[in-house]
């Protein structure tokens, strides 16, 4: 009689076959925190993303009508602080210039590790605390050093770069500590948004973090600067809190429109 295999029953898991399965798992639970504690491995990770952050770069031409970090008509405005939202920052260290001086803050969590050691790459100096508090006079103690070296950055003559809106937050709604530190130091306030045509939005991320892909094209757009008198009361800045946000919203959408309407 010939053997029929659609009525051949289902293999099932042999109690062998389940054991090895709990083991291999139980295996990588030993394994998995160690790693993620591992140097070794988040700067391997890091260097993985640097190269992919290059190769966007490196793939994706540069529209016409886009701004430039050196050379162009921000350079009286130096040292500035470039303002980035959440999401939309992971392309700035492909396109700042490599021979210019650039300290950006980093927040101090363990998932902006990774982010700090991918800014190394590119020589980048990294500054790990928040800045983004809501009120400015309640920074932590992170958060006021981070401020301090800032400063101490921008007195010394190199931009440095921010994220304005506060971590899991509102998204795109700026938090004081940026406007605080245009204050103190006297500098002003960058809007930057760059961006590609080629992208990919993680939608269930609460900043709607934008993953941009090579072979496209990108767009760098710089906002009117944004200057804080050093006598600001509150209400001041508050205004200011207002502005750099409806400015960083601008150039945000300037800059899709500069790659989503050019073919």
């Amino acid at each position: 009689m010939e053997h029929d295999l659609a009525k051949e029953p289902a293999t099932k898991a042999t109690p062998a076959g389940r054991g090895r399965s709990r083991t291999t798992k139980a295996f990588w639970r030993k394994i998995r925190e160690p790693l993620a504690q591992s140097r070794f491995v988040k700067n391997a990770i890091a260097g993985l993303f640097a190269q992919f952050v290059r190769l966007v770069r490196l793939t994706n031409r540069v529209v016409e009508g886009s701004a430039r970090f050196s050379g162009g008509a921000y350079t009286e405005f130096e040292p500035g602080i470039i303002a980035l939202w959440h999401g939309q920052h992971l392309l700035t260290p492909a396109y700042y210039p490599k021979r210019k001086p650039l300290v950006a803050m980093v927040s101090r969590s363990a998932d902006a590790e990774l982010n700090a050691l991918m800014l190394q790459k590119f020589g980048i100096e990294a500054v790990r605390g928040s800045g983004g508090r809501e009120n400015a006079r309640h920074l932590d103690k992170g958060g006021a050093k981070a401020l301090i070296a800032l400063k101490k950055s921008l007195a010394a003559g190199k931009n440095v770069a921010m994220i304005a809106d506060i971590p899991h937050g509102t998204p795109r709604d700026a938090g004081l500590g940026i406007v605080l530190l245009a204050r103190l130091s006297g500098r002003p306030l960058l809007p930057v948004a760059i961006t590609t045509s080629r992208r990919k939005v993680l939608e269930k991320s609460w900043d709607k973090t934008t993953i941009n892909l090579p072979f496209g094209r990108s767009s760098i757009v710089i906002g009117t600067p944004i200057f804080v008198p050093a006598g600001a009361d509150e209400a001041e800045m508050e205004r200011k809190r207002q502005e750099i946000t409806v400015a960083l919203n601008a150039a945000t959408a300037e800059a899709y429109r500069l790659v989503d309407g050019q073919r």
